[in-house]
């Protein structure tokens, strides 16, 4: 059983740098399409840098899903089919009379050693077992606000699951299924989504309530939040404490937080959008300021609410 925990470590090891190596290609490719056309020996017109500037969208956005969920062989595989194309457009390219055939066929089989050693981390991903993820350091998250109702309106107001969409920026649905239990579904960086299942472990009416996910979800967290009165009879404390397993380690926590999505700036985010919801019945939207102007109510609410990614 030790050996084959060490062999899954090795594996979404693997995963990470092939995550790291695809962002930097894709950002040559995005950035420096010319460059990279004259590297593989084929024309640099301006179709060529188009499709080279897709394909770097393609790596971005692959190598952040990676990095996300190193433990998911679904995004290596997605990475052998974009070797796929990648092999057939160079295919394509040995065919032209304007191309360097030598740059082309070391590209074509730099792409190769690629593609196999995307299929080898896809395959030791899928050997894993569901509880590879237990052994993995847990990050610590607490904040809290002091909110200007009564505890008991606070309280029920996130008791009810399906209020979270309200005011988490991340979150897309929340379906309740059962009592206790339910459904979730948030984005993350560059687009990625994740799915979860949690119950409700401690329910105690206008104090605590306590939950964790399910086994098998993409997201491995358990956390609590507690009411209680705030000083000088200035409504409810809501403090929320989390602890997660983070997807990719430290190298997944980076290149969450270059993209903002970071669980300790989400959760601090959320709160405030919380109290302005509950003390409000609303969250202050606005253009955002510019440099000949302060902040101002939005035009279009609704293009504004998209953007900050809540649901009214």
């Amino acid at each position: 059983m030790t050996h084959h925990g060490d062999e899954h470590t090795n594996a979404e090891r693997l995963a990470i740098g092939l995550g790291l190596f695809s962002i930097g290609l894709g950002l040559a490719e995005a950035l420096a399409p010319g460059s990279v056309a004259r590297l593989i020996g084929v024309p640099s017109t301006e179709r060529t840098r188009s499709t080279l500037r897709g394909m770097g969208a393609r790596e971005m956005a692959t190598g952040a899903a990676i990095l996300a969920q190193p433990h998911r062989p679904e995004w290596l595989w997605a990475r052998v089919g974009g070797d796929a194309i990648d092999l057939a457009l160079l295919g394509g390219a040995l065919g032209s009379e304007h191309t360097d055939r030598r740059r082309a066929a070391a590209g074509t089989f730099a792409v190769l050693g690629a593609a196999a050693l995307d299929a080898y981390c896809a395959i030791e991903l899928g050997r894993a077992t569901p509880a590879f993820s237990r052994g993995r350091e847990r990050v610590h998250v607490e904040h809290a606000v002091t909110i200007n109702k009564p505890i008991g309106e606070v309280y029920a107001f996130w008791r009810d699951v399906q209020n979270f969409p309200r005011f988490m920026r991340h979150i897309e649905a929340v379906e309740a299924t059962g009592d206790r239990r339910s459904r979730w579904r948030a984005t993350g960086p560059a687009g990625t989504r994740f799915e979860w299942q949690a119950e409700i472990t401690d329910d105690r009416p206008d104090e605590r309530i306590a939950w964790r996910s399910l086994e098998g979800s993409d997201v491995e967290h358990d956390g609590e939040v507690t009411f209680s009165h705030a000083p000088g009879a200035r409504g409810t404390e809501v403090r929320v404490r989390l602890e997660y397993a983070p997807p990719g380690g430290a190298a997944g926590r980076a290149i969450a937080r270059l993209f903002g999505e970071e669980p300790e700036q989400q959760i601090r985010e959320d709160l405030r959008r919380f109290k302005q919801l509950i003390e409000t019945g609303e969250i202050a939207l606005s253009d955002g300021p510019g440099l000949w102007r302060p902040a101002q109510p939005a035009r279009r609410p609704e293009d504004v609410t998209k953007l900050a990614g809540v649901q009214r």
